[in-house]
This record gives structure tokens, C-alpha cells and sequence, in this order.
């Protein structure tokens, strides 16, 4: 089985980061109805926020989210599992996101790492990612990772955390891990 995961919102959490800095710009940290179906820099007068991500190391020391790890190293010893995170927009992520993995996910063969533009290049059975616009045109099935930003879609399988994903592929495979 081929699984495609994504980095950002899926493997590191991006909105952590993203609301310190709106925090100690603003002085207090967005609630989550300000949030809901928005990304952070989409709230009033935090458009500039965006521009964080082009800056070199924004992406490096991201948190890893909740066992994450874990369930990764289950999926990547049974399955074909990629890492496919568009990343050319943001040309000093493609380093940074690369150390990150190496660090984080020592596990993962370079080899299984695609860092692109367009997440339309890929094919396999599932997708993991928090963006709807990545999963429509994919040709397996797409699983939907829960973040704020994401919360009114669902036109999608819903994953909330990596505790879930384990349990979906679990069911999937008929066994326990």
C-alpha cells in the first residue's frame, strides 16, 4: 500500500508557531472561534503573518505533533509511505524541512522524500493532509487531517490526530499494530 503524508499541519505543527508570533504581536492568542476555517495570518490584520513563512528557519524547528513518530514508524515498516510537502514556494523551506525530517523521522529514506509545488505529481491508496485542495484531485483516497482552518469541510475521511490515523489503517489491515 502506498500512503502519502504531508509535512505541514499533518507532521509539524505549523499553527503553533504561526500563533506565537500573532500572540506576542497582538498580545493575546486567537481563540479557536476567531480561527475556525481560517489559517492564522487570515485573521484581521495578521495578513503580514504569511510572510514569516519565507523566511529562512521558519520551518526548521517546528513541533512535531502528537505521536506522530510513532505511528509513522508503524506505517513506514508495512507500507510504501512518502512524505510529499510542497515546499517551492518557500525556497528556504526545502532545506529546512529536510533537516527537520532527518531529525525528526530519522527513519525515512531521502529516497521517499518529495519536496514540490504541485502535490498533483503523485499517485497512490491514501493521502494524508489538511488541505481539501490537495486531496480532490488525488487518485487513491484522501484523508482529511484535522486543522483549524479545515473544520467545515467534509467531503472527506476526518483523522484528528496520529492516534486516529493508526487506528484507520488498523481497521483497514484487520489487525493490530
Amino acid at each position: 500500500m502506498r500512503i502519502i503524508v504531508d509535512m505541514d499541519e499533518v507532521l509539524a505543527d505549523t499553527y503553533h508557531k504561526l500563533e506565537e508570533r500573532y500572540a506576542s504581536e497582538f498580545g493575546r492568542r486567537a481563540t479557536a472561534e476567531e480561527l475556525n476555517g481560517k489559517k492564522v495570518y487570515d485573521l484581521p490584520g495578521a495578513k503580514h503573518l504569511r510572510d514569516t513563512l519565507y523566511e529562512p528557519g521558519f520551518f526548521r524547528d517546528l513541533p512535531v505533533m502528537d505521536n506522530a513518530v510513532e505511528v509513522m514508524e508503524q506505517l513506514y515498516a508495512k507500507h510504501e509511505v512518502f512524505i510529499v510537502t510542497s515546499s517551492t514556494e518557500f525556497k528556504y523551506s526545502m532545506l529546512d524541512k529536510w533537516e527537520w525530517l532527518e531529525e525528526h523521522f530519522p527513519f525515512i529514506d531521502h529516497r521517499r522524500m518529495v519536496f514540490c509545488g504541485s502535490k498533483t505529481i503523485v499517485y497512490g491508496d491514501y493521502m494524508i493532509d489538511d488541505k481539501a485542495s490537495n486531496l480532490r484531485p488525488f487518485n487513491g483516497t484522501g484523508l482529511l487531517f484535522t486543522a483549524p482552518h479545515n473544520v467545515e469541510e467534509d467531503n472527506f475521511d476526518r483523522v484528528d490526530n496520529w492516534l486516529e490515523v493508526g487506528g484507520y489503517f488498523e481497521q483497514i489491515e484487520g489487525q493490530e499494530w
